[in-house]
């Protein structure tokens, strides 16, 4: 149970170490990342702080593949008497109350990336019991058609992007700013499976 709270969502920018904007200064070389340093691209990728009201809601602990499109899986919750989280809820159900980047912390292993990693802090259940934000190549839906979170398909992970880049899409209030335009346009027509969504009972 997610209980009723009024939250600051969204992530401060946080202080960077040396050794990973040294990381993100090469993913930048190589053609990856938005602003000419990591507190700029997280500026770019994260979702604005910000306080919301949010009601006490039943969030399911695993996310679940979609079986129909993602404008269609409204309909298909509903039919359960279930619906999608709103994108508050769902950073505020990730983050359980943490203002970190991530919702075990400000810092990530960088000696290695976020997948086929079975011991990486990714792999905890969060301070809710959720298992959430655990695999980049998940991208959770919302209510919100503007947002993806959760994921990135894959996309840094198999693009090469960096050490840093590869563990973002994990961060609490990442809003990846091209993940909704494939989502929800006609490249993501057809691959409903590779996406999911986590089911909320309202109270």
């Amino acid at each position: 149970m997610v209980d009723a709270v009024v939250t600051c969502a969204g992530t401060s920018v946080p202080g960077t170490a040396m050794v990973t904007t040294a990381d993100y200064a090469e993913s930048l070389q190589q053609g990856f990342g938005h602003g000419p340093d990591l507190r700029a691209h997280l500026a770019q990728v994260l979702s604005p702080r910000r306080c919301v009201t949010l009601a006490t809601v039943l969030m399911a602990v695993e996310d679940e593949n979609l079986i129909e499109s993602p404008a269609d899986m409204p309909e298909v919750l509903a039919a359960r008497g279930l619906r999608m989280p709103s994108s508050d809820e769902w950073e505020h159900a990730c983050g359980a109350g943490a203002d970190t980047l991530f919702r075990w912390g400000d810092d990530c292993p960088l000696d290695r990336i976020p997948y086929g990693d079975r011991t990486g802090p990714e792999q905890q259940l969060n301070a809710f019991g959720l298992r959430i934000a655990y695999d980049t190549y998940r991208a959770e839906v919302t209510s919100d058609t503007a947002v993806v979170h959760g994921g990135d398909g894959g996309e840094s992970v198999c693009g090469g992007y960096g050490q840093v880049l590869a563990w973002l899409p994990l961060a609490t209030a990442n809003r990846n700013p091209f993940m909704p335009e494939f989502v929800y346009g006609p490249d993501g027509e057809g691959l409903c499976e590779d996406f999911s969504t986590r089911p909320v009972l309202t109270l």
